[in-house]
């Protein structure tokens, strides 16, 4: 690993260098807001070592439902984050004028640890600000928490949520699938398979890191949610279900009746690659995944709009309670099936 680069590698280096070099200036992150009271929508902007966009119009909405202020003072993470930034871009350059293959891997490994170390600092961000909220605050709903999406949409009450990368954000992206071009050529170049192994597993967990990250289920907003189906607002906990679209879109349903009926009409969201959720009876707030979860159907069980099906996470659980009601097992699979 200690052979030099080659041309286009270094090339790659010192180009990703200095796009990092430019993500200084420009911002990373968005969180996107939008409710029927403001159509042209409202934004929030994350830079390198401050917060920009409509940060004084959020905070006054916030200030309503219990949400901490969003201030840059109460981040350590503006005061290291452009530092971090440069340096990466340094090492970018270094890389190319050392000129050395471990040299690349090393840089590569410093980025991808930052990326990650990043995002989970980001969720924990959100968590923490969606979660810990004020008792006295003047709109209270049991259960309701405020978590913005880590990246993709998310209905917060009367609000439609979009995270996703600004043009900083998006350079990174490009930087990583730069480098991991890069790498990739220096790979074939290297031909003894000792040589390879611990390289060529950076990559694939580089590749894994750029291309893999994809949202889960997003929390039932019971209580003010509409059923896409029936449009009955969702209330009852035991039975609600979700459906989110390849895109990372959520679709809420107060039963798995209708969500079968919308799913068999071909309705918006069910096309591509879609999964389906539905809340573990016996704890509501668990949503569990259609396709693994154990189901159980009774005439004795009371679901909104005729459904008779709960949902269970375990086969012991859906064994327990089958001793107290006469039905059968069922699954995924036999419901939506024509």
């Amino acid at each position: 690993m200690n052979t030099r680069l080659s041309p286009i590698t270094r090339i790659i280096s010192l180009v990703s260098a200095i796009a990092l070099a430019l993500v200084f200036f420009l911002p990373i992150w968005r969180i996107d807001l939008v409710a029927p009271q403001y159509p042209e929508g409202l934004f929030l902007q994350i830079h390198a070592g401050k917060i920009g966009g409509d940060i004084d119009v959020i905070n006054g909405l916030n200030h309503y439902i219990g949400m901490k202020h969003i201030e840059e003072k109460d981040f350590v993470e503006f005061q290291v984050l452009p530092y971090i930034i440069l340096t990466l871009a340094a090492f970018g350059i270094l890389t190319a004028i050392i000129n050395r293959k471990w040299f690349y891997f090393t840089w590569f490994g410093f980025l991808l640890l930052f990326g990650i170390v990043a995002m989970l600092d980001f969720y924990h961000w959100l968590y923490n600000y969606g979660h810990n909220l004020d008792p006295a605050a003047a709109i209270k709903v049991p259960g309701q928490s405020y978590q913005p999406p880590l990246l993709g949409y998310k209905q917060l009450l009367n609000f439609g949520a979009y995270s996703m990368p600004d043009i900083g954000g998006w350079i990174f992206v490009v930087v990583g699938v730069l480098l991991l071009i890069g790498g990739w050529l220096e790979l074939k170049a290297i031909r003894k398979k000792r040589s390879i192994g611990p390289a060529f597993l950076l990559l694939l967990t580089g590749s894994l890191f750029f291309t893999g990250c994809a949202s889960g289920p997003q929390p039932i907003p019971y209580g003010k949610q509409e059923c896409n189906y029936c449009k009955m607002t969702l209330m009852n906990q035991q039975f609600g279900t979700e459906l989110l679209s390849d895109k990372g879109k959520p679709y809420y349903f107060d039963d798995i009746t209708c969500l079968v009926e919308y799913i068999r009409e071909g309705s918006p969201g069910t096309t591509g690659t879609y999964q389906a959720y539905m809340s573990d009876y016996d704890s509501p707030g668990n949503l569990l995944e259609l396709e693994k979860a154990f189901l159980y159907q009774s005439n004795e069980i009371r679901g909104p709009m005729g459904g008779n099906i709960a949902a269970f996470a375990t086969e012991a659980a859906r064994q327990q309670f089958s001793t107290s009601k006469p039905g059968k097992n069922t699954s995924w699979k036999e419901q939506v099936q024509p």
